[in-house]
């Protein structure tokens, strides 16, 4: 699985990441970034409150309204210079709150690393947590997770290049 998931990002997620980098100014990715953050914090409000974290549930809606209206459909972060911070919680996190233990480590296809309590809580963070999937129209729900997976490596790529100039290192 660690293979299929390597040959996967070095033949088709970073050369398309590189490419978005290469062509979409800093400012752009930027808004985009933006704009998939601020739909993700509907759902870690949810697993704030879900968690019996209110205060921080209550400043994740505080953020979506901010920055839907003021920074104009999420593209821009204004609630972060207002002093209301960005929290990163899912349904694995909440199902351990809960309890629920980890279990052991697994590697999934396209996901990667991850524990099992993870992976199963993965599909309903995916299915059932990401707002846009309530969009009603297929072709912009399907588009909008390209885009995101393709913004979210794209983020990686200063990071990944560092891990590979230093495992090339190793090998010399």
């Amino acid at each position: 699985m660690f293979e299929f998931n390597r040959k996967l990002d070095e033949n088709v997620l970073k050369p398309v990441a590189t490419g978005y980098v290469n062509v979409l100014p800093s400012f752009v990715r930027t808004a985009v970034g933006n704009f998939f953050a601020n739909i993700g914090d509907v759902w870690t409000a949810v697993n704030n409150y879900l968690q019996g974290k209110p205060k921080d549930g209550t400043t994740d809606v505080t953020r979506v309204i901010f920055n839907s209206t003021i920074g104009i459909a999420g593209l821009i972060d204004v609630a972060t210079p207002m002093g209301l911070p960005k929290h990163d919680e899912d349904l694995g996190q909440t199902l351990g709150v809960w309890g629920v233990k980890s279990g052991p480590y697994l590697v999934l296809p396209f996901f990667g690393a991850s524990t099992v309590r993870d992976g199963l809580a993965k599909p309903v963070d995916l299915v059932y947590g990401d707002a846009l999937n309530y969009v009603g129209n297929q072709r912009f729900e399907n588009t909008s997770r390209v885009v995101r997976v393709i913004d979210d490596r794209a983020a990686f790529l200063g990071s990944s290049s560092l891990m590979e100039s230093r495992s090339e290192e190793r090998r010399v």
